[in-house]
């Protein structure tokens, strides 16, 4: 058994850590509130664009853009892979991984190529550690994500897809349904889907039926269509890093607050332990006293 200065030390260095793990807590459980706010304000306008695209792929015009139009055979795929810079957050980027691997293997096994944008530091290193294809990556994005770094690494893909290299462009990230639940989640952005499982918290998927779908387009259809399908990319990946970060900050919180109740119960059971100790000792000490007087 351990001495009592070894579990002294012990219960101090689980005292430091348990220290830790609360402030990182209180510090996640205060960016996670205004990660929510932006994730939330968000949401109605990116499923607005969303629609109106979905809309435009079934219209009848002259000019079809090339995002709307899907090809007959897919020999080579776009993965956007959202993850953390940071660990610390419990299963989140385990979770995802874990569904890029499994679409990953499945393309593989079928003859279908992959190239990957990284976005987070996980994800990068992941897929490094994978094997894939990296095209481009975007790491450190902070707390709050900027449209510009997210549209440059993303723009490698699109412009793969216009000159016919790729042929679809899938964005695997994690979606926030509350603080104790996230999912991971994957959507085809490129071309347009006929579904798409809307970002809230009900997890809806909205379908739109085949029909005679008339737009008055002013000045022309191909550059309203040109403008319209880029702030669509826009907002489908700027609002995915916005769903990631309010996930990130609520695993992290959870993680945090059960480290730190386990740390409590590790220290109650040290300090049983320690008592223990300390109660043999003295009774040892004891006997040895009453063993030497009967012995005078």
């Amino acid at each position: 058994m351990a001495g009592s200065k070894e579990i002294r030390n012990k219960i101090k260095s689980v005292q430091s850590t348990r220290k830790i793990t609360k402030a990182m807590e209180m510090v996640a459980a205060s960016k996670m509130k205004r990660a929510q706010d932006r994730m939330r304000a968000a949401r109605p306008y990116v499923e607005r664009v969303f629609n109106i695209a979905m809309h435009i792929s079934k219209a009848n015009t002259e000019y079809k853009h090339p995002f709307l139009v899907k090809r007959d055979v897919v020999k080579r795929v776009g993965i956007i892979a959202v993850t953390t810079d940071k660990g610390l957050c419990g299963g989140l980027n385990t979770n995802v991984l874990r569904l890029v691997t499994q679409r990953f293997k499945e393309w593989r096994g079928n003859g279908v190529e992959v190239d990957f944008v990284a976005i987070g530091n996980k994800g990068l290193g992941f897929v490094n550690r994978l094997g894939g294809n990296i095209v481009s990556s975007v790491v450190q994005l902070g707390d709050r994500p900027r449209l510009e770094r997210l549209v440059g690494a993303v723009k490698v893909l699109m412009d793969k897809y216009l000159e016919g290299t790729i042929d679809e462009i899938h964005i695997f990230s994690t979606n926030f349904v509350n603080t104790m639940k996230q999912e991971p989640r994957q959507i085809r952005i490129v071309p347009i889907p006929d579904e798409y499982r809307s970002a809230a918290g009900d997890l809806r998927t909205t379908k739109v039926s085949d029909g005679s779908w008339d737009y008055i387009y002013e000045p022309d259809a191909r550059e309203l269509l040109d403008g319209m399908m880029r702030r669509y990319m826009e907002a489908v990946i700027f609002q995915m890093v916005n769903e990631n970060m309010a996930s990130e900050q609520s695993a992290r919180m959870v993680a945090m607050k059960a480290a730190s109740d386990n740390a409590g119960k590790i220290i109650d059971e040290l300090q049983l332990i320690y008592n223990k100790t300390r109660q043999a000792g003295i009774t040892k000490e004891l006997s040895e006293i009453v063993g030497g007087a009967a012995a005078v």
